[in-house]
């Protein structure tokens, strides 16, 4: 496995090798000592799947505070999406700043978000499934959001004018100014 840390060096791009032939490919796309070596000493209790029918579809930026902050491993298993991470940790030196990627089957890249940031993703084309390991389970009372196109934060996503598909509450998630503190750095 190949590893990137990006201009935030806590988000982690992952490429697992693949080993191919005429008939395709075979790929160990997680180990858990490697990662825990390499990446972080983590441990995913569960794994996600959604899938996103519209191109354009916006599903974040979200996270989840303390006792139930998640750590997220993501990858693309058909389609293609523009997976984003922003810095929301008080007095980091990249507070405020994002990263973003391009994850698809055909590249094969997985992201690594620890907690303290918020996440999302934008779908790219129809019909896109994203999987994602996570180190804590969902919880409603701890579940927190940041607006996807929050100025301030400046995001560029690939999208045209007015194409973004979003849930009511993502419409009204609160701006980097107004959230309060989430995560220390």
């Amino acid at each position: 496995m190949k590893l990137e840390r990006l201009a935030i060096p806590e988000i982690v791009k992952i490429t697992p090798a693949r080993f191919g032939d005429a008939r395709g490919y075979f790929s160990e796309v997680f180990k858990d000592e490697w990662f825990r070596k390499n990446v972080s000493d983590s441990t995913f209790i569960q794994d996600n799947q959604s899938l996103s029918s519209t191109v354009g579809t916006v599903r974040g930026l979200h996270f989840q505070l303390d006792p139930f902050a998640q750590g997220k491993l993501v990858r693309c298993t058909a389609g293609a999406i523009f997976d984003v991470a922003v810095d929301i940790r008080v007095g980091s030196p990249t507070f405020g700043r994002w990263v973003g990627v391009e994850l698809t089957p055909e590249n094969g890249d997985q992201l690594w978000i620890p907690p303290g940031f918020a996440h999302g993703f934008a779908t790219l084309v129809p019909d896109s499934v994203i999987f994602y390991k996570v180190t804590a389970p969902y919880s409603a009372a701890h579940d927190r959001g940041l607006l996807w196109n929050d100025h301030e934060i400046g995001i560029d996503w690939p999208l045209k004018t007015g194409q973004a598909v979003l849930s009511e509450k993502d419409k009204v998630q609160p701006r980097l100014a107004d959230l309060p503190p989430s995560f220390a750095y």
